[in-house]
């Protein structure tokens, strides 16, 4: 591969996609507790699940191999733009003048510009094999949204999504996506479901958040039989499924001959980051001295300021509970133009791991953010989505400590999507119209009183 001033793309062949995902439940060192039946308290049975959930991602979900096959029919769709590339960043670096190597995986080349489809492919295609005819979902700032309604039109099913009524306002065209893939979308909260009229009961200009949608959602699947639920994130199917990135990663990596000090990815619900990171996180268990870092916003600090409770996933109570950091399931953060990180809960196997210590936990203000994703689209070329941004602001950060200490670290970050359908964000920023946005600790100590009390 011929070295230049500017950016080295690393590709794999197509024959070279990996056919498993990796399952970490198989390696770590301790599993986090098992969710619970809101109504027993007692330990999730696979048979409270078919509700919402087909019986292939209920066995994905409680299955404890390392490896599982990813179907041929999947295969066939990821092959639509997978393997996605991964570029070295040399222009930032010499930006930055810094020693460190800056590595990114670019998952914007998917369809929806994201790495959802990862996902939602395979959850579409499980969901099509047990005879579904419609899935429900939530979304906030629409790419997992506009992933699912792809899925779903790949595999002849119905999708409909209840979108974060801010996400719905600021991001239109996105909304537009999703209706040429034939999909329905509904703002949230809505007055469809008994959900959505609670909480328009309470506050009738609600901006919503994504456990109030996933609330509609599960709602709408629970009362009919053809219908099931599809969750973007949190979940651990949907953690295995973005395993891939990482997987790939390591492999594009291994071409030319590097490994990672520190592997970096933003941080919502966790699929994004459990994506890049959980492949890397096997080789920590093995000894290797590989750093993880989740990266959420200071609006929506469920990592670095939540507890590690049992809460639910959703505003309703449909969902189990789950172990997690949380900042309560009524928690509604502000508006800020990250939406897909506006989630109250992480997923439990990413909570686990940072409560046992295994990965690293940051928290920025989306002035910042947005000043490194400036900085990377003008060095770099790619105009990032927000969420995407807190990643990148976190290994400038890295790359500038390098440049303190001189010392030659490689970076990792996952570019998860690009920012095309988020101009207006980029406009209120450049017009200095952002504000930065925290969640104080006495907002988090108010959010978390509705949280159940469970002694475990």
């Amino acid at each position: 591969m011929r070295e230049s001033e500017g950016v080295v793309k690393v590709l794999l062949e197509e024959k070279e996609i990996p056919d498993c995902w990796y399952n970490i439940q198989a390696d770590m060192p301790e599993l986090p507790p098992p969710p619970l039946n809101s109504a027993t308290r007692q330990p999730v049975s696979p048979e409270d699940l078919t509700a919402v959930f087909p019986l292939g991602l209920i066995e994905q979900e409680i299955s404890q191999e390392r490896w599982i096959d990813i179907p041929g029919e999947v295969l066939d769709v990821y092959r639509l733009w997978r393997p996605t590339p991964l570029y070295r960043a040399r222009r930032l670096e010499k930006a930055l003048k810094t020693p460190a190597q800056i590595y990114y995986k670019y998952e914007g080349v998917s369809p929806a510009g994201s790495h959802k489809p990862n996902t939602a492919v395979a959850q579409a295609f499980y969901n099509k094999k047990a005879g579904i005819k419609k899935i429900t979902t939530e979304t906030g700032a629409g790419q997992w949204g506009t992933a699912l309604s792809i899925a779903c039109c790949f595999f002849g099913l119905e999708c409909k999504v209840y979108m974060v009524r801010v996400s719905y306002d600021q991001k239109p065209y996105r909304r537009s996506f999703m209706e040429a893939y034939g999909a329905k979308v509904i703002p949230s909260p809505s007055p469809y479901t008994e959900a959505g009229r609670r909480v328009l009961e309470k506050d009738p200009n609600s901006l919503g958040s994504l456990g109030i949608a996933i609330s509609e959602a599960m709602e709408e699947a629970i009362n009919n039989k053809d219908t099931n639920y599809s969750l973007g994130s949190v979940l651990n199917h949907v953690l295995l499924h973005q395993s891939i990135i990482g997987l790939e990663a390591k492999a594009q990596m291994e071409k030319i001959g590097v490994y990672p000090d520190v592997v970096i990815g933003c941080h919502g619900g966790g699929s994004n980051f459990a994506g890049i990171a959980f492949p890397f996180l096997k080789d920590r268990f093995e000894g290797k001295n590989v750093r993880a870092v989740a990266v959420e916003p200071l609006a929506c600090p469920t990592l670095t300021k939540g507890a590690y409770l049992y809460d639910y996933g959703d505003t309703a109570g449909f969902t189990p509970l789950l172990k997690m950091y949380t900042l309560g399931h009524d928690f509604v953060p502000p508006g800020i133009h990250a939406g897909g990180l506006r989630y109250h809960g992480a997923a439990p196997l990413v909570s686990k791991l940072y409560h046992d210590g295994y990965i690293e936990a940051k928290a920025y203000g989306q002035l910042e953010v947005f000043k490194s994703l400036v900085f990377f689209a003008r060095n770099e070329g790619i105009l990032p989505a927000p969420e995407s941004a807190h990643a990148i602001h976190a290994a400038i950060i890295e790359a500038e400590e390098a440049r303190e200490k001189g010392d030659e670290r490689v970076i990792l970050f996952n570019l998860s999507g690009h920012g095309h359908f988020d101009l207006t964000a980029y406009e209120a920023y450049l017009n200095n119209e952002l504000d930065n946005v925290t969640y104080s600790q006495a907002m988090v100590a108010k959010s978390l009183e509705t949280v159940p009390k469970i002694e475990v």
